[in-house]
């Protein structure tokens, strides 16, 4: 039996936890400006890519100050703390553990010690060489356990040189998923690999510049988007503007995840809205998956864009039959077992006068473990659901992801084993349709060789040597 600790926890189940992102990068140079509110507020919009720590660094010209803690932004900061991160430069982070253990002394962003100075560097996504790395370091130098920590080591172990030199150096030989963002006293850094896995978009403020993961964290701020940042290129932001630099060939291959659940709807990635693709994709999926029924409902919000296209391509009303609890999953103690037993209850209930007597589509983006559809299509039949019909806005996820998303393992994966049939059977659903991987791609309007699509087709833009990956690969050389 599983006892609650009294600490905050941004899984009601910890056995049902939807699938999570590393991280998400927030920097700013901006002098004159307030960089750690602005940072601050870069953060809260980005704040659904990782809950589980929050940090902020901050120079003015002379030294780096790093403050950081375990929970939610808006528990880590408050007026009097960001009143002291004074400085025209930030580097801002909130994690989600996929590299290291979920403590305060893995969170970010990571300072290390330069020969001239400090490094401050936040990361967003996974790499797949971290021991190899790890052997570059001098003996004792550290005894790091994330990827993340190996990667300002190294760039701060290069002595003699600049750190935009030691970067362009160092990268390259760098493999995985990373979007950065890094600071020195004097100057910001960004930079992104060579396929671009994970995203990072460029912004421009009246006095300054802004790096951040999407393009939400621009708005949000009052940035207005230049352009995204290149794979396989290094940015240089100082007093003289923004110089670029590329460091490696590109070779595209963008998250298909981003735009079935991580990205914010109101993001854009290559020029076109998440909205909008999860309104097409549900168009496409009543188009592959019809089915004769009296409403259309979403599992909020996960599946509220693309339950819109269905309902509009199929002339079926769309309607609201779940009622979401805004606050469970943001800071919630740990429930006690009477609870737990009560399951998706603490997350959603039915609306009985709308789903009674009504045969229903529900549409959800993705089926991780299968655990909450399965609740899900229970709780609407005891509502009174006469034929609840399961419509899913991605394909089977079937294979892990090693580039910065938190399920490691088939094990983990409902569809790992299990066929369409069997998914439909476990759930208790009438049917049980995804949208096929075509369907999918052509939503995003990128051809499909400038996608990562490995957790649904196995197939890894980037060589997985199994034997050096995995959540506390370096933890257990310690």
């Amino acid at each position: 039996m599983l006892k609650g600790d009294g600490r905050l926890s941004h899984d009601l189940d910890p056995q049902d936890r939807p699938p999570k992102d590393a991280c998400g990068v927030f920097g700013v140079w901006a002098p004159g400006e307030e960089v750690s509110k602005l940072t601050y507020y870069g953060l809260y919009a980005l704040q659904h890519r990782g809950q589980e720590s929050a940090g902020i660094a901050v120079s003015e010209g002379n030294r780096i100050l790093v403050y950081k803690d375990m929970g939610l932004v808006a528990q880590v900061f408050d007026e009097s703390v960001l009143g002291t991160l004074r400085g025209h430069i930030a580097v801002g982070h909130c994690r989600y553990s996929t590299t290291g253990s979920s403590v305060w002394e893995n969170a970010q962003p990571t300072l290390s010690s330069t020969e001239d100075g400090g490094l401050a560097l936040a990361h967003n996504g996974n790499l797949i060489n971290t021991p190899e790395l790890a052997r570059r370091l001098a003996p004792g130098s550290t005894r790091a356990t994330t990827d993340t920590e190996v990667l300002a080591a190294l760039l701060a172990q290069d002595r003699g040189q600049p750190i935009e030199d030691a970067a362009a150096e160092l990268l390259p030989q760098v493999r995985g998923a990373y979007s950065l963002v890094f600071m020195d006293e004097k100057t910001l850094y960004a930079a992104r690999d060579p396929q671009g896995i994970r995203p990072l978009v460029l912004g421009r403020l009246e006095r300054g510049w802004v790096v951040a993961s999407e393009t939400a964290a621009l708005d949000i701020v009052g940035a207005t988007f230049v352009r995204e940042v290149e794979p396989g290129e290094l940015l240089t932001i100082d007093e003289r503007g923004v110089r670029s630099r590329v460091f490696a060939a590109a070779d595209p291959k963008g998250c298909l995840f981003e735009y079935v659940y991580l990205a914010r709807p109101d993001t854009t990635i290559a020029g076109r809205s998440v909205q909008s693709t999860r309104v097409e994709v549900g168009r496409v999926l009543a188009r592959e998956h019809p089915v004769e029924a009296d409403l259309v409902i979403p599992t909020p919000e996960s599946g509220t864009p693309a339950a819109v296209g269905y309902a509009e391509e199929s002339g079926i009303p769309y309607g609201q039959g779940l009622v979401k609890n805004s606050y469970v999953g943001r800071t919630f103690i740990q429930p006690s077992q009477t609870i737990r037993q009560l399951g998706i209850r603490l997350k959603l209930n039915p609306l009985r006068e709308v789903v009674a007597g009504k045969r229903l589509i529900v549409v959800d983006d993705s089926i991780v473990r299968g655990n909450t559809q399965r609740a899900i299509v229970k709780m609407l039949r005891e509502a009174g659901a006469r034929e609840v019909h399961v419509r899913i806005s991605s394909p089977p996820v079937s294979w892990p992801c090693f580039y910065g998303i938190d399920f490691a393992t088939r094990a983990e994966l409902i569809a790992g084993s299990l066929s369409v049939e069997e998914i439909r059977a476990s759930l208790g659903a009438d049917s049980l349709g995804y949208i096929s991987m075509e369907g999918l791609t052509q939503a995003t309007t990128l051809p499909a060789e400038r996608l990562c699509r490995a957790c649904f087709d196995g197939v890894y833009p980037i060589p997985i040597d199994r034997d050096n990956v995995g959540k506390y690969v370096l933890e257990a050389k310690l």
